[in-house]
C-alpha cells in the first residue's frame, strides 16, 4: 500500500491527538492525506451533574457511571471540543479511509475508540501505529495498520470507571470532615500519603552525636606523582578491635540500633583523648585488599529513570521533563516518551554502535550487542525505550535545537550510546593502617581508593545521585602504592565530629523512584499525580525537596483511620495488578468493578464499613458502604496533632492553626494562625508558643474625636489594618448600609505600637492636596502598589508613604509636570543574580516587585512560589520558573463584548460563536503541544455538584 497513491485510495484521513504531531506527519504522507488533530480527549465521563443528559437522574447523574447497570459509563462530548468534532465529520464525510493514529499505549487506544464511537465511520477504519515519527516509521505504520485493541480499550475504561468512583465518593467525605473543594484519588492520595509518612519520621527523628578520627598518613617516598602520592586520608575504623560507630548504627531514636556490641561510641571527650593518646604513636600498613572493579552501562531511558535523571542533572521537574519530551517526540527527534521498556530495536542497537565507533572508536564498542530487560511488572506499553529516533541518531549539535530541547535530546542522545558501550574496568583498593597508643589501645584506620583503568561507557555518560553527597560512578581515589609493614608517618590527626540527619524529604525523582518500586500506579502518570498534589496544596517545594502541608497531615489522618485499605500501598498495588490482569484478558471487568464498589456479593459487602476499610477479608472491600457510613469520623480530631500537653494544631477551613486550651470551661482558647509555607517538622513547642505570644485580636486605640466612634486595630489575613467600630444599630445592608472606615498599618506601623493619632491620620486618607489650575482636585492616597497621587483618572507615584500626608499642591503640580513614566518609576538594583539561562542565554536576576519578588531573563517574568526564598533561591530553580511561564504562553484577555443591535442579533451570535470556535481551537491546539504537562487522563478537572473533585490518574 503505497502511502502517496492517491488515485488507488481515494482521500485518506488520518487524526492524532496534537497539531504538532498532525503537522510534522502530514509532511511524511504527502498528497492524498488529510492529518488532522482530534486535540487530546474528545468524550469522557461529565464534569458536572449539568453536562448529563437529561433521562438520567439519582446516582447516575452524580457520577456520570450507572453502578446498577455494570457499570455503564455516561460519555459526553466535551463542551471545548464540539466544534472540532464537527470538523472531524466534515474531514470524514469526504474521505475514503479512516487511519486512527493515536499513541500506542492504552490512553492512545481508548482515545481511538471514543473517536471511532462519535464519529460513526461508514468508510474502512485503520488503527495506525509507530512509536516514532520519522517518514520511514509514519509511512511503515500507514502500509501495515491493524485492527483496535478492545482489550486494551476496556482496560483503560475500567481505569476510568475506578477513578471516578473514588474520587466522586471519596471527596465529598473531605469536603464534609476536612475542607471544602478537596481531592481524592487512587495513587494521588497514596502519594501524599508516603510525603506526609516522610514527614513524620523527620518529626519523630532524635539525632545522635558522634566523633571519630581524620588522619592524614605519608609514605615519605619522593618525588610523588598523581599516579603514585605521597600522602594519603584515613578514618578511624576500630579501637582495640571493635569497630567505631557511624550513622547507620543509630537509630531514629538517636540511640545504637540493637545488636551494636562490638560497637564503640566515641563522644568529643573520648575522641580527643584518643588524639592526645596517639601524637606519638608510629603507624604502619597492616593489609592491602584489592579487588578488581567493573561498573557495566545504564540501560537506556524509560518515562522514570528520564524524569529522575533530567531532575538531578538539568533540574527539571518531572512536569517539564515530559512536555520538552513530548515536544521532542512531535517533532520527530525521539521515540514516544511514555514507555515502560528499556529495549532497544535492532535499528537502533545499530545506530548506536555505529556512533561508539565513530566517536570513541572501535575499543569502545562490546563485541556484542547489549540488551537490557524490562524492571517493570506488567509493562503495558508496546514500544521501545526513550531514544533519538531514526536509523541514524543525530547528535545534538546535528539537531538544530536549544535551551530545554537541546539539553534533554543531549541527556537522552549521550545514554542510549553509552548503553552500547564497553564495562568501565578497574581496581578498588582498601588500606588498613594501625598503631598502639601511648596508654596501650590498639587504633586502625581505613582508606579505600578506585582506580579505573578503562573508562568505557564512562567516557560518554555517568548517571547523576540523588544524594548531593555521593560519589559519581567516574571518580577516582588513589592511593600510594604500598604494602603490608611498610612505616606511615601521621602528619596530622583531626577528631571530627558528626550528628545523624533525619531522612531526606522526597524530591521529585526520589518520589517517582519509591511510587515506581512499590509497583503503585503507571509510570507514565507520575508527573500529574506530582503535579495534581502541588496544585492541591497538598505539598510544596521548599527548594527540590516535597513538603507536605498541614491540610495533607489532616486528608491522610482521615484517610488511614477510615479508609485505611484505599491507601494501603499493597492495595494500590494489588489493584494495579488486577488492572493489568483485564488488560491481559485474565480478568473480567464487571465482575471486578462489582467487588470494589460493592464488596463480595450480589450487591452487598461482607463487613462492616470498619472492617471493609482496616484491611480485613477481601483486598477489594466495598467501596459503596465505606462512604455512607461516616457517623464514626470525628472531623475535629482527623484535624487535630497534639504538639504537647497544653497545645494542639488544628487544621480549619481555613487554615491551620495552633491552640492552646482555655483553663476556664466553656471559654475558647488562645489561637495563633501558623504560616502557610512552614514545614510540619519545623513547628516545635518553642515556636508554637512564639506564635501564641504575638499580639492577636483588636486592640483598642480610642474615640475619634470628630465622629466618636472607637478606633480599633486588628490583624487581618492581608495584614494588620484600623477600623472604626459603628454604633450598634447602623445599618450593615441594603442601600442605607454604612461601611466602617478602614485602612491598612504603613510598612513602618506595627499592630502593637500604632497609635490613635496614627489611626486618624490613616483614616484620613485619601487627603485633599488641591485642585490645579482647572480646577480638578488633586488627591493623596495609599494603593495597592503604595503610595500615589490621583488627578482624575491620571495617577502618579510618590515616593514614600509620608509624602502622602506632607505633599504640598505644588509639589504636585510639580510631579504631573513631569512626562508619565511607564512602568516603575526606577529600576531598582537586583536582589539576586542567577547567571544566563539556558534558553534565552539572557542573565537572569530576581527583582522586587508589585506582586512581590520574581525572576526575570528581560523577556518572561515568573513571580517566586510561597516556597521560594531569596535568599535561597537556586540558579535551576529559577530557570524552571522561567520555563514553566514560557511553557503556559502568555495570559490571554477577555475582549469586552461590544452591544449589538436588536435587529442583528442572531448575525452577532453566528459571528461570535465562530469567533470562540477558533478560539478555543488555538488554545485546545496550543495546550496539546505540551501534552505531558496536562494530564493523561482527565480525571482531576472533574468536579461533581460544582465542587472540584480529583481522581488519581490525572
Amino acid at each position: 500500500m503505497s502511502p502517496s497513491s492517491e488515485t488507488a485510495h481515494g482521500q485518506r484521513l488520518v487524526i492524532v491527538e496534537s497539531p504538532a504531531k498532525a503537522k510534522t506527519i502530514k509532511g511524511y504522507l504527502g498528497p492524498g492525506y488529510i492529518v488532522e488533530a482530534s486535540v487530546g480527549h474528545i468524550r469522557d465521563l461529565p464534569s458536572t451533574a449539568a453536562e448529563v443528559p437529561d433521562k438520567y437522574t439519582g446516582e447516575v447523574r452524580r457520577l456520570g457511571v450507572d453502578v446498577d447497570h455494570d457499570f455503564a459509563p455516561i460519555y459526553v462530548v466535551n463542551a471545548d471540543k464540539k466544534s472540532q468534532v464537527s470538523k472531524l465529520k466534515s474531514l470524514l464525510a469526504e474521505s475514503d479511509e479512516l487511519f486512527l493514529a493515536t499513541d500506542e499505549d492504552r490512553e492512545g487506544e481508548a482515545i481511538a475508540w471514543h473517536l471511532q464511537e462519535v464519529l460513526k465511520p461508514k468508510v474502512p477504519v485503520h488503527r495506525m501505529v509507530f512509536h516514532e515519527i520519522t517518514k520511514t516509521a509514519i509511512q511503515e505504520a500507514v502500509a501495515n495498520p491493524r485492527e483496535l485493541n478492545q482489550r486494551l480499550v476496556d482496560a483503560q475504561e475500567t481505569r476510568r470507571i475506578l477513578d471516578r468512583l473514588y474520587g466522586f465518593e471519596v471527596s465529598p467525605v473531605l469536603w464534609k470532615k476536612v475542607m471544602p473543594k478537596l481531592s481524592a484519588g487512587r495513587v494521588q492520595s497514596v502519594a501524599t500519603r508516603l510525603v506526609v509518612e516522610r514527614e513524620r519520621e523527620r518529626m519523630a527523628f532524635r539525632s545522635a552525636s558522634y566523633w571519630d578520627l581524620v588522619g592524614t598518613f605519608g609514605t615519605g617516598r619522593t618525588p610523588a606523582d598523581a599516579a603514585n602520592p605521597e600522602t594519603f586520608g584515613a578514618r578511624l575504623s576500630a579501637v582495640d578491635g571493635k569497630r567505631i560507630a557511624s550513622g547507620r548504627d543509630f537509630g531514629s531514636d538517636g540511640r545504637l540500633k540493637a545488636g551494636s556490641v562490638n560497637t564503640l561510641h566515641l563522644d568529643e571527650q573520648a575522641a580527643r583523648a584518643l588524639l592526645a593518646a596517639l601524637e606519638q604513636t608510629a603507624f604502619s600498613v597492616r593489609g592491602v585488599e584489592s579487588k578488581p572493579y567493573r561498573r557495566s552501562p545504564y540501560a537506556p531511558f524509560r518515562t522514570t529513570t528520564l524524569q529522575q535523571e533530567a531532575s538531578r542533572k538539568l533540574g527539571f521537574g518531572a512536569k517539564r521533563t515530559m512536555q520538552v519530551a513530548q515536544k521532542l517526540y512531535e517533532n520527530g527527534f525521539i521515540t514516544y516518551m511514555r514507555t515502560d521498556s528499556t529495549t532497544l530495536s535492532e535499528t537502533a542497537v545499530t545506530a548506536a554502535r555505529a556512533q561508539v565507533t565513530q566517536l570513541y572508536g572501535a575499543d569502545y564498542l562490546p563485541d556484542a550487542p547489549r540488551t537490557y530487560a524490562s524492571k517493570v511488572k506488567n509493562a503495558q506499553e508496546a514500544h521501545e525505550a526513550v531514544r533519538p529516533s531514526g536509523d541514524r541518531f543525530r547528535t545534538p549539535a546535528e539537531t538544530g535545537l536549544s535551551g530545554d530541547d537541546f539539553r534533554l535530546y543531549e541527556l537522552i542522545w549521550m545514554r542510549t550510546v553509552a548503553s552500547q558501550m564497553k564495562d568501565a574496568v578497574g581496581q578498588s583498593v582498601t588500606v588498613k593502617v594501625g598503631g598502639r597508643s601511648s596508654d596501650g589501645r590498639d587504633a586502625e584506620f581505613s582508606a579505600s581508593g578506585k582506580i579505573i583503568t578503562f573508562h568505557g561507557f564512562l567516557k560518554a555518560y555517568v548517571e547523576g545521585a540523588d544524594d548531593p553527597n555521593a560519589e559519581l560512578d567516574d571518580r577516582e581515589r588513589r592511593l600510594p602504592q604500598v604494602t603490608e609493614g611498610d612505616p606511615l608517618a601521621a602528619e596530622q590527626l583531626t577528631p571530627e565530629g558528626h550528628a545523624t540527619k533525619p531522612p531526606a524529604r522526597y524530591t521529585e525523582a526520589s518520589l517517582v523512584k519509591e511510587l515506581e518500586d512499590r509497583e503503585i500506579g503507571r509510570p507514565s502518570t507520575y508527573a500529574s499525580i506530582i503535579d495534581t498534589i502541588i496544585n492541591r496544596r497538598y505539598v510544596f517545594k521548599k527548594g527540590t525537596a516535597l513538603v507536605p502541608s498541614f491540610l495533607s497531615f489532616a486528608v491522610v489522618n482521615l484517610l488511614e483511620k477510615h479508609f485505611g485499605r484505599l491507601v494501603d500501598y499493597d492495595f494500590t498495588a494489588r489493584m494495579e495488578d488486577d488492572l493489568d490482569r483485564i488488560a491481559a484478558g485474565e480478568a473480567q471487568s464487571v465482575p471486578w468493578l462489582k467487588r470494589f464498589y460493592f464488596g463480595e456479593g450480589e450487591g452487598h459487602a461482607t463487613g462492616g464499613a470498619a472492617e471493609a476499610g482496616n484491611g480485613d477479608g477481601d483486598h477489594l472491600g466495598g467501596l459503596k458502604e465505606l462512604v455512607t457510613d461516616l457517623g464514626a469520623i470525628d472531623a475535629r480530631e482527623i484535624s487535630s496533632f497534639r504538639i504537647s500537653d497544653d497545645l494542639t494544631l488544628r487544621v480549619g477551613r481555613y487554615g491551620p492553626y495552633v491552640e492552646r486550651a482555655s483553663t476556664v470551661e466553656g471559654e475558647p482558647g488562645q489561637r495563633a494562625d501558623i504560616p502557610d509555607e512552614l514545614p510540619p517538622d519545623e513547628l516545635t513547642v518553642e515556636l508554637a508558643e512564639e506564635l501564641l505570644a504575638k499580639p492577636s485580636g483588636d486592640f483598642e486605640l480610642g474615640q475619634d474625636p470628630v465622629s466618636g466612634n472607637q478606633l480599633v486595630a486588628k490583624d487581618g489575613r492581608y495584614g494588620p489594618y484600623v477600623t472604626e467600630i459603628l454604633p450598634e444599630g447602623t445599618p450593615k445592608t441594603g442601600k442605607n448600609a454604612v461601611k466602617p472606615r478602614t485602612a491598612s498599618l504603613l510598612k513602618t506601623m506595627a499592630l502593637d505600637t500604632v497609635t490613635l493619632d496614627d489611626a486618624l491620620k490613616l483614616l484620613s486618607l485619601p487627603r485633599v492636596v488641591g485642585k490645579d489650575p482647572e480646577g480638578v482636585e488633586i488627591t493623596a492616597q495609599n494603593g495597592r502598589y503604595g503610595p500615589y497621587l490621583k488627578r482624575g483618572t491620571d495617577s502618579r507615584s510618590l515616593t514614600s508613604e509620608e509624602q502622602m500626608f506632607t505633599v504640598t499642591l505644588e509639589e504636585a503640580l510639580a510631579i504631573y509636570a513631569q512626562p508619565k513614566q511607564r512602568g516603575r518609576a526606577a529600576a531598582a538594583p537586583p536582589l539576586k543574580e542567577l547567571g544566563n539561562d539556558p534558553v534565552s542565554e539572557r542573565p537572569v536576576v530576581v527583582k522586587d516587585g508589585r506582586f512581590g519578588p520574581y525572576v526575570t531573563d528581560g523577556e518572561t517574568n515568573a513571580t517566586l512560589r510561597k516556597d521560594d526564598e531569596v535568599e535561597t533561591i537556586t540558579p535551576e530553580r529559577g530557570y524552571e520558573l522561567l520555563a514553566e511561564k514560557r511553557a503556559r504562553g502568555p495570559v490571554k484577555k477577555t475582549a469586552k463584548k461590544a452591544p449589538a443591535k436588536k435587529a442583528a442579533v442572531k448575525k452577532t451570535a453566528t459571528t461570535k460563536t465562530a469567533a470562540t470556535k477558533t478560539a478555543a481551537a488555538k488554545t485546545a491546539a496550543k495546550k496539546t503541544t505540551t501534552k505531558a504537562a496536562a494530564k493523561k487522563t482527565t480525571t482531576t478537572k472533574k468536579a461533581a455538584a460544582s465542587k472540584t473533585t480529583a481522581t488519581d490518574e490525572g
